[in-house]
């Protein structure tokens, strides 16, 4: 059983706040569906109320530690060896249609490398979770990814871009490469929760462009501690963190999935 060390304490506190927040205000959503306006505004508040109670649960807690969130973007000294990376509502479309499939990213890097991740689902009440070095757990039950072998058996997540021609076309064609190999795909619009997923060994894996920091820091994390494999989808060199483009797998598909992905052209 784990014990949960001060640091890993202090992100739990705060996304449970957060979550408490965030549960009230996904509670009224459907009751607002029905106006012309829409939720739209309600939502991005949620978004932003669920930030600034991160903000300012890990603040008092690590006053020097430096901030990059998807609503403020930096804040603090960002010479700071520390830094929050923060997601307060990842799968706000799904929050705004009345899904209940969203959760909080808080991702802890040290000196430009993650040390620490938190992906919490309040709907669910899964708080998925890892340490560099510690291996990855939800609540106190160890994470494994899968071990699932062949294509035909397994499932993939995946995230479509919504703007930009070409990546449509890169996507689509990534996806039907990945369709005539066998996988069976998924697309649930979280991407934070869909690397937890991996994690857990839910998926055998999951891959996507464009994303940001935030949506992956700290997921990223709790997939490699999990036993699995996580990093660029051209370039294993490169940090998928840094250029926003993810793959992530169990050991047996990692380099089968980079190179059917590789493979696909528009």
């Amino acid at each position: 059983m784990a014990v949960n060390s001060p640091i890993m304490t202090i992100m739990m506190r705060a996304s449970e706040k957060a979550a408490r927040s965030l549960i009230r205000d996904f509670n009224e959503v459907e009751h607002l569906q029905v106006s012309k306006k829409g939720p739209g505004d309600f939502v991005s508040a949620a978004d932003r109320r669920s930030e600034e109670i991160i903000f300012e649960e890990l603040k008092k807690a690590r006053p020097d530690y430096a901030f990059l969130m998807e609503e403020s973007g930096s804040v603090g000294d960002q010479k700071s060896e520390f830094r929050w990376i923060i997601d307060p509502l990842d799968g706000t479309s799904n929050f705004l249609h009345g899904l209940p499939h969203w959760a909080i990213s808080i991702g802890l890097e040290h000196n430009g490398e993650i040390i620490a991740g938190l992906v919490h689902d309040p709907v669910k009440d899964e708080i998925f979770h890892a340490e560099k070095g510690k291996g990855a757990f939800m609540r106190r039950r160890r994470l494994r990814v899968s071990g699932r072998e062949h294509a035909e058996l397994s499932m993939i997540a995946t995230g479509a871009p919504r703007r930009a021609k070409a990546k449509r076309e890169l996507f689509m064609s990534e996806y039907n490469a990945m369709q005539i190999a066998g996988f069976s795909l998924r697309r649930y619009g979280a991407a934070a929760l869909d690397l937890a997923y991996v994690a857990a060994g839910r998926y055998e894996g999951f891959w996507e462009r464009d994303l940001s920091p935030w949506d992956v820091a700290a997921g990223v994390l709790i997939v490699k501690e999990a036993g699995g494999f996580c990093s660029d989808i051209d370039d294993i060199r490169h940090k998928a963190v840094d250029t926003g483009n993810v793959l992530a797998t169990n050991e047996q598909f990692f380099e089968p999935i980079r190179k059917i992905l590789k493979g696909a052209k528009i």
